[in-house]
């Protein structure tokens, strides 16, 4: 299994350059606010009912961690490791937890409670 996003040469030689110059940049600059309590960078997988699993057991192998297996609880199958505050995640999430967050999410902006009367 291939990974997810593209990991050709040029894009990848770009975001690890991006990684060295915020942190650089960061150390230079001490006055510039960081994270309080870490960060992550996240990476999506396709759906979990769609090869989003195997990319993300494809993943885990890579950086040596476990999968995080909440299909059932949550729909979310993922896969984490931890520099230092900084965490490198990806998730492949179901498509049944999708439709539950886009039919919860169907309201967002009709209701403000602040006009009923």
């Amino acid at each position: 299994m291939s990974p997810v996003t593209d990991t050709g040469t040029g894009t990848r030689q770009a975001f690890i350059t991006g990684l060295r110059d915020l942190a650089d940049y960061l150390d230079t600059h001490p006055a510039v606010a960081i994270p309080a309590h870490g960060t992550e960078i996240l990476l999506s997988a396709a759906s979990a009912d769609d090869g989003g699993c195997a990319q993300v057991d494809y993943f885990a192998r890579q950086l040596g961690v476990r999968v995080e297996n909440e299909l059932a609880y949550s729909g979310h199958y993922a896969a984490a490791r931890c520099f230092g505050p900084v965490g490198y995640r990806m998730t492949a999430i179901s498509d049944a937890a999708m439709a539950r967050h886009h039919a919860h999410d169907s309201y967002h902006g009709c209701v403000t409670p602040d006009t009923w009367t």
